[in-house]
């Protein structure tokens, strides 16, 4: 029995290949992608494939017209939003197949307001110098699923 995926949301992304290998490392874990909002590029963008490589078919991509809508089509999801302001790390997230990793825009991230009405749910990665203000989009996903699948017990089964 396939236990339940975990997702990770894009919201209003503005980098094609950040996008695209990050629906690369969707394909290979079998994490849904969604895209939410506004896109900084096309679809069919040819960075956003090549990114990709030959994987798009392993993706499972949804697009939502905003965080709204992929909340109202998931209502009883649990949702972690990641942000530089977080108190707590992604290492203390209590993490869990279904659960959403939600990460904003490369330039400002996610919205002022949601982390305020989320603090509970938002979590950092530690970045140790003071001249990085943040790591990649894509680098910063990687990071966040994998302790996520490491905390579902996936790794040690070498399946998603």
């Amino acid at each position: 029995m396939r236990e339940e995926p975990f997702h990770i949301v894009l919201v209003e992304p503005e980098i094609p290949p950040n996008t695209g290998n990050i629906a690369r490392l969707c394909g290979a874990t079998g994490t849904v992608l969604h895209l939410v909002g506004k896109l900084g590029f096309s679809i069919d963008d040819r960075q956003l494939k090549r990114a990709g490589l030959d994987y798009w078919p392993a993706v499972d991509v949804r697009q939502w017209p905003d965080l709204a809508a992929l909340s109202a089509a998931f209502p009883d999801s649990r949702q972690w939003y990641t942000t530089k302001k977080a108190e707590k790390t992604y290492l203390e997230a209590d993490f869990a197949p279904g659960d959403f990793l939600v990460f904003g825009k490369e330039t400002v991230g996610l919205p002022e307001e949601l982390l305020v009405q989320n603090t509970a749910r938002c979590v950092r990665i530690p970045i140790f110098s003071p001249v990085v203000r943040s790591l990649n989009l894509s680098t910063a996903a990687g990071i966040v699923l994998y302790e996520a699948l490491r905390q579902a017990g996936r790794l040690e089964r070498g399946t998603p």
